[in-house]
């Protein structure tokens, strides 16, 4: 069986790796080595989020530099001195958003454990001289750059926030908050778009993921993680070299502690009571400061969510690029004649968009084949073809209002110069419900029960009421 390139480079890793487990420490590092195309693959992830990041940031610029210039027309009617102060040099502000650097010191970086995992293991093999080479130091490179991104993205993000606040105080206090819900918005999405990009590079692929597998195997690499990674740089830990006792030499015991407090204060137990007291106090302070910390990194503190703009629905949706808004389905109808044997039956393809969380809309086509007369006599044969467009709108929990419009050629098909026969297809306008229903992680089912409005003006007269049985793929 001959291995593609992807399939190669990961198998020449595994016998690597395996070569690996069977050397001592000193041969490890020696056997330890990684072809360029495993540095190509890391570099094509970092390079794709970055350019994303960089095409969303300056949409989202650009966006909110109009809506500002709106703002300041729709201000301006009311109190033209307040917007002239408010917009002086609006556009030269956006114009260094767009050019933030992202140069920060290491305590307002943003962190990311997988980029920190991955550059520092790079480093470590650069700096063991396994594997110096262009193609390690240009992934270091692209590392770095990824790293200002994500600074940039969150100053950006910092800023927004504090221009949107400003904002609201002022145009809240001339009763025109309705007139800043667009721009909210658009600063909502803007953060919801940079979070999702960044947990889509913490998802590591198979190369990443081989790649610190095979690393975390030599015995340097923890003691030079300890050492030269961010974390490690942010909290440092005691040397493993045994003199870890001597650097803990000052620090007060907890015994230590407990004696100055009863030498201070005594021993009571009203003391004591009023020390648990206040210990529990500090403790709720600390689990307020933790949740405020926890939605400052998870991004939703300030945000301008759903709670904070009356009547603001988040759609997910509007984040994701338009292949991931696709959904491919199918589905099948059979019209039944006599002891469950099917005398024909649709089958359809349909390629949707999801417009929100609750709607999507779609096109398809369908093929009618023939089954014949029972089971003891199958024939095959083409019934027909369809034309179709559907819209699903989500009415509560799992079922949805659907609605369709659809042309059928409904005659015996024996050349496909009669579909060219405009006046022998068939109008259907389709109405009813559809429930959905997961099957997997990347499938999900559904089954409709529409009604043809329009089978009544056919001559022939065709089926009123349709059954169909479908999947999508998410």
């Amino acid at each position: 069986m001959l291995l593609n390139k992807p399939q190669l480079t990961l198998a020449l890793c595994l016998v690597i790796g395996m070569a690996v487990n069977a050397q001592d420490s000193s041969r490890l590092e020696k056997a330890l080595f990684f072809p360029n195309k495993v540095f190509v693959a890391l570099d094509k992830k970092t390079s794709s989020i970055e350019q994303k990041l960089d095409k969303q940031t300056t949409r989202y610029l650009n966006r909110l530099q109009r809506q500002e210039h709106k703002l300041k027309k729709k201000l301006w009617k009311k109190d033209s001195t307040l917007a002239k102060q408010l917009f002086e040099g609006v556009d030269e502000k956006y114009t260094q958003l767009r050019n933030s650097t992202g140069t920060v010191n290491k305590y307002q970086s943003v962190y990311s454990g997988h980029l920190d995992s991955l550059s520092t293991a790079l480093s470590f093999l650069k700096d063991q001289n396994l594997s110096d080479n262009p193609a390690l130091n240009k992934s270091l490179s692209q590392y770095k750059d990824l790293q200002q991104k994500l600074n940039a993205s969150d100053q950006i993000k910092k800023q927004l926030l504090a221009r949107q606040q400003l904002l609201k105080q002022q145009f809240e206090k001339l009763g025109m908050l309705k007139e800043l819900k667009r721009f909210r918005k658009e600063v909502y999405y803007y953060q919801t778009q940079v979070k999702e990009y960044k947990e889509l590079f913490e998802d590591p692929n198979k190369m990443e993921a081989k790649l610190m597998e095979l690393v975390v195997k030599v015995p340097q690499f923890k003691d030079f993680f300890a050492k030269n990674s961010t974390l490690g740089s942010l909290f440092p830990l005691p040397s493993s070299n045994g003199n870890s006792t001597a650097s803990l030499s000052g620090l007060q015991t907890r015994a230590m502690i407990n004696q100055s407090l009863v030498d201070r204060f005594g021993s009571s137990s009203a003391i004591t009571q009023q020390l648990q007291q206040n210990v529990q106090s500090a403790q709720g302070e600390l689990s307020g400061l933790k949740n405020k910390l926890n939605s400052y990194s998870s991004g939703s503190y300030g945000n301008a969510g759903d709670g904070d703009i009356p009547g603001f629905k988040p759609n997910n949706q509007k984040t994701k690029s338009f292949l991931q808004r696709l959904e491919y389905g199918g589905n099948v109808q059979s019209q039944k004649a006599r002891q469950f044997f099917p005398v024909t039956s649709d089958i359809g393809l349909s390629l949707g968009y999801k417009l929100s969380d609750k709607s999507s809309l779609g096109v398809g086509a369908s093929y009618k084949m023939g089954w014949g007369n029972n089971w003891n006599n199958i024939k095959i044969s083409h019934q027909g073809v369809g034309l179709r467009s559907y819209l699903d709108w989500k009415i509560k929990g799992s079922f949805y209002f659907s609605g369709g419009y659809e042309q059928n050629y409904r005659s015996l098909l024996n050349s496909i110069d009669q579909l060219k026969e405009y006046s022998s297809w068939q109008t259907s306008g389709l109405v009813g419900v559809c429930k959905k229903y997961s099957i997997s992680k990347k499938m999900k089912g559904e089954m409709k029960l529409l009604w043809d409005f329009m089978s009544y003006q056919q001559i022939p007269k065709t089926q009123a009421i349709l059954f169909r049985v479908g999947y999508s793929l998410k």
